[in-house]
């Protein structure tokens, strides 16, 4: 997941195109509406899971046997390998794919914000200082650098929130450079250095409105990719520990029983897929849409 200096520094359209945020009659208006609600399904049930009619998801159900089949009741997705909800562990690791997802995401694009900003901003000496920084991250492949984090630090949220916010900080701080790049000479800059405003105020208010607008498009396609991290990272054993559940901890344990009972890695990793792919269309949507706004005020 890094960004090229071809991607980042194209930050219009030659052709504006269909407005994507348009109604839901196209296809791509459906495709963002049922993002949209994914999302929001997502959200809600791990931010209500305490308060949902839902057994303890270390609990084992009683009257049903390991690995029962999805059915209408008691248990609408069945129980997992040893007896336990399935519904009650699928809410409850969208939680913690969220937090992973919502936390490294926020960190690292606040902290690329700052390093593109001031590399764009102050050029020189902080600019080449920073760009060594930032190629020094990208020249360790990003499973390396996780699973590093994740064997060395003390295993748990916060450490997958922490290594995938170093993965992230190199293509955030590169998308926010090109952009500052793109806008510092801009006539509203310079006139703001004109009435004597300092480099403070012109990053804070001339800038960084630009620049957060242009990267955060980035964030989503980021997020997506934070959860398939977090999963895979569970899958190996270095992520999210038990008994706290996880998507890709339920994949893992599913795993052995795939032949016989695919559900059980079916379930969780069909919840990884709609996921990361409502999170990139929205994101795709969003960069389409601000690149549609730049193209048409030129």
């Amino acid at each position: 997941m890094t960004v090229t200096s071809t991607d980042v520094t194209s930050t219009t359209t030659t052709d504006a195109g269909p407005d994507t945020f348009g109604p839901a009659g196209s296809g791509g208006g459906v495709s963002l509406v049922l993002a949209l609600a994914w999302i929001t399904l997502v959200v809600a049930a791990a931010a209500l899971a305490d308060v949902l009619p839902l057994r303890p998801y270390g609990a084992i159900v009683p009257g049903l046997d390991a690995r029962t089949p999805p059915g209408w009741a008691p248990e609408f997705l069945g129980t997992d390998a040893i007896g336990r909800s399935a519904a009650s562990r699928v809410v409850h690791g969208a939680r913690e794919s969220l937090i992973v997802g919502v936390g490294s995401t926020a960190l690292a694009m606040g902290a690329g914000l700052m390093a593109g900003l001031a590399a764009g901003f102050f050029r020189r000496w902080l600019d080449t200082a920073i760009s060594l920084v930032l190629d020094a991250l990208l020249a360790v492949p990003a499973l390396v650098l996780l699973l590093a984090v994740a064997s060395v630090g003390r295993r748990g949220t916060g450490t997958v929130v922490l290594g995938l916010a170093l993965v992230g900080i190199p293509s955030f701080a590169r998308l926010a450079r090109a952009n500052t790049l793109a806008f510092v000479d801009r006539p509203h800059v310079e006139a703001a250095r004109a009435l004597g405003a300092g480099p403070g105020r012109i990053l804070r208010r001339e800038l960084l409105p630009e620049v957060v607008l242009r990267v955060a498009p980035f964030a989503f396609v980021y997020l997506a990719f934070a959860v398939v991290a977090e999963a895979s990272l569970s899958f190996l054993g270095l992520g999210v520990p038990p008994p706290s559940p996880s998507w890709g901890g339920m994949i893992n344990d599913g795993r052995p029983y795939l032949q016989g009972e695919p559900f059980l890695v079916f379930v969780p990793a069909s919840c990884v897929f709609l996921t990361v792919a409502a999170f990139t269309i929205v994101g795709d949507r969003a960069r389409r849409r601000f690149d549609t706004r730049v193209s048409g005020l030129r």
